[in-house]
């Protein structure tokens, strides 16, 4: 295990935090604050150990000087302001002689947060970069660095590995969260085990589904996942989202190949068309044709999911099972979510859409745990081990370093 942040002594210090505060924004409102409130535990440790708190955190991608007009932090700070009982402090730098006199002038419990470290991102992606003088600089404005942005682990960024290398670093609550529930509830799974993988491409997922299969008793397909297995399969899945690396696509028939007690494919979905709104169908999955986009799985598809569910003692999700954005296609992933709520299994949500749907469907509180991540879940399933991890000391106990 990583040194952890209640192991470090941070009384009066000044602390630097990696949060993830890379939240959707719409018309300059927050949308869902849960990777903000999930914050919350780390820095309302350090304002109870009398700490000057200094957060970093990335918001979007910033690739023109346009990008920074609609990636600004400040409506996360006033969001802080609302949440904690200290003084938030903004800073609309990421680094200038301004910046480093509000640190010098900081007090015991005030939170200061700078702007989106990604602006340090255009021209010269010093950021994404992990450009040395930038790490070392915001290394320097603090005695101890705290790494609590679970969603960015899997990236090697300034803000994220490099201060680690000047100052005495540690996880945070939310990041040592993330971790025992992930090698509890998927690594080190309880069985019968499943996963319910869906989201657009299975480019993305294929390394994850192969790495999983010999650890998992089923593993039940939706979306564009299951699509591309349809298409592999001479299904006709017309307009729907798939697969067309050809690599890929031999690497899922040899997958299907190889496992076909193992992977389920839907018996039956919802359909709309490319031109024509108003058209939507239950179709058997050998009915899809030409100008059909497959949007969400059926009736027959949620039944037979569910009855593998109630077999289960642990499953995991990652993606959705349809457009659930728009409510037409909605009643998979709500009727998915509902089974799931209801089985005895613990059900563990790996971040990215399915977090999001099932936040906005109210099930977050009926699983065993929903991760802030996405990327860096999966990265952290497949290799056990993340990459802005690499940095941060082992914990040492009686002289031995705990790994």
């Amino acid at each position: 295990m990583k040194q952890l942040l209640q192991d470090m002594d941070v009384d009066n210090k000044k602390v630097i935090v990696r949060c993830d505060f890379n939240v959707s924004i719409k018309d300059g409102n927050i949308i869902d604050d849960f990777k903000i409130v999930k914050s919350l535990k780390t820095i309302n440790y350090l304002i109870e150990h009398n700490c000057k708190i200094i957060l970093l955190s990335h918001l979007g991608k910033i690739k023109s000087e346009e990008d920074k007009l609609n990636n600004s932090l400040e409506v996360v700070a006033r969001r802080l302001k609302e949440l904690i009982n200290t003084n938030v402090i903004f800073s609309k730098q990421t680094r200038n002689l301004g910046l480093e006199e509000l640190v010098l002038n900081l007090k015991s419990k005030d939170v200061l947060l700078l702007e989106n470290t990604r602006f340090e991102d255009f021209p010269d992606n010093l950021e994404s970069g992990c450009d040395a003088q930038l790490s070392s600089y915001w290394a320097g404005l603090g005695d101890i660095f705290v790494m609590d942005a679970f969603g960015s682990c899997h990236r090697k960024h300034a803000s994220t590995y490099g201060i680690a290398k000047y100052i005495p670093s540690c996880i945070g609550f939310l990041v040592q969260e993330e971790l025992e529930n992930i090698d509890k509830y998927v690594i080190n799974a309880e069985h019968p085990f499943c996963m319910l993988l869906g989201g657009a491409k299975i480019d993305d997922k294929l390394e994850l589904i192969n790495k999983l299969l010999p650890k998992c008793d089923k593993v039940l397909l939706t979306g564009g996942l299951a699509n591309t297995c349809l298409s592999v399969l001479n299904f006709d899945i017309g307009k729907s989202l798939s697969s067309n690396n050809q690599q890929v696509l031999d690497d899922v028939k040899n997958m299907l190949l190889n496992n076909k007690d193992k992977i389920m494919l839907p018996y039956d979905v919802i359909v709309g068309s490319s031109y024509d709104d108003s058209y939507i169908e239950v179709k058997s999955i050998n009915e899809v044709n030409l100008n059909d986009e497959i949007k969400d799985i059926g009736p027959k598809t949620i039944e037979e999911y569910k009855k593998v569910f109630n077999t289960c003692k642990s499953i995991f999700v990652n993606g959705t099972v349809g457009v659930y954005e728009d409510n037409r296609y909605a009643n998979g992933t709500k009727e998915i979510f509902n089974s799931l709520a209801t089985s005895m299994a613990n059900v563990i949500v790996g971040g990215g859409d399915a977090a999001g749907a099932c936040r906005k469907f109210n099930y977050a509180d009926k699983f065993a745990y929903v991760s802030t991540g996405g990327g860096a879940t999966l990265d952290y399933i497949v290799n056990e081990n993340l990459v802005a991890l690499d940095i941060i000391p082992n914990q040492v106990k009686d002289g031995i370093e705990i790994i």
